[in-house]
């Protein structure tokens, strides 16, 4: 099989990331939903946060943490078990919750990592925060990130594609987890203003392509050729065809530029009302 054939979206195991906040209800839904659609097992994890002085000095304290957190994680085990979801449980104290949840994806080789993603303020709300930043960086497979309030996908899927490597990459996940959602995926190519005929070209020719490489898989998919800013005009598309599911793509590198997401798929990830899938490039 060669790379371009390899699955990008085989989801056998997955890691719910859970903070048992509301932050987090809406990513335990839809991961619950996610591994029932793939026949995926969930591996549920709870990180408590490490400070060994204010352990040291609050004992009884941190064993409430952990007594609490073991209590969430079992009422969401038994909610796994009876929606037929193979599933188990963990968890672990670290000082960074972000290295845990890494560590425990490449421990169970896992294929996808779900998280949620906490609300920033009006001036950075498209910024994602750190944490979430990390995860998608460092993590060995794929990444979504849920917002609150956010449902499992029921109408549709969203790409956006230029024709690069990277948006072909993204675009073949979606034809994937659409196929597994059984729902319709809208291909977009966004133009910059300004942009030259020969990349709008390019853009145009990418969304025909990836359409009949959708058809043929027996996937629903229509395109669609826009102009604007690509996070802002990603954002808009998904509201106006009511896309419930949006798939961005990101870099897979080593080393501290392996942190890096670009700044598409960032702001859109931190301005999205649906669950965002990355498609890792690893």
């Amino acid at each position: 099989m060669s790379d371009a054939d390899a699955p990008l979206c085989r989801f056998e195991t997955i890691v719910l990331a859970t903070d048992g906040s509301e932050y987090s209800e809406s990513a335990e839904d839809v991961a619950l939903d996610v591994a029932g659609r793939c026949g995926a097992r969930l591996i549920i994890a709870r990180i408590i946060p490490t400070d060994t002085q204010h352990d040291a000095l609050s004992p009884p304290r941190s064993h409430e943490a952990s007594v609490n957190a073991q209590t969430g994680l079992d009422a969401l085990e038994k909610k796994a078990r009876e929606h037929g979801v193979e599933t188990s449980a963990i968890l672990r104290h670290g000082v960074d919750r972000h290295q845990e949840i890494v560590a425990i994806a490449e421990e169970y080789q896992a294929d996808l990592i779900v998280t949620g993603r906490r609300e920033r303020g009006d001036l950075k709300r498209i910024m994602v925060g750190d944490a979430t930043r990390k995860v998608v960086g460092l993590a060995p497979c794929n990444v979504m990130v849920v917002p609150r309030g956010a449902h499992p996908p029921q109408h549709g899927l969203l790409v956006g594609t230029d024709g690069s490597e990277l948006g072909d990459l993204a675009a073949r996940g979606a034809i994937e987890m659409a196929g597994y959602c059984q729902l319709p995926l809208t291909i977009a190519s966004i133009a910059v203003p300004g942009q030259s005929e020969e990349r709008r070209k390019e853009g145009v020719d990418a969304v025909q392509r990836l359409q009949d490489e959708a058809r043929e898989r027996g996937v629903e998919a229509s395109g669609t050729f826009e102009e604007g800013r690509p996070e802002i005009t990603l954002l808009e598309v998904a509201r106006r065809d009511n896309r419930d599911l949006i798939v961005v793509g990101s870099h897979g590198r080593t080393g501290i530029k392996r942190l890096l997401m670009g700044s598409v798929s960032e702001r859109v990830i931190g301005g999205a009302d649906c669950p965002v899938l990355v498609i890792k490039n690893v």
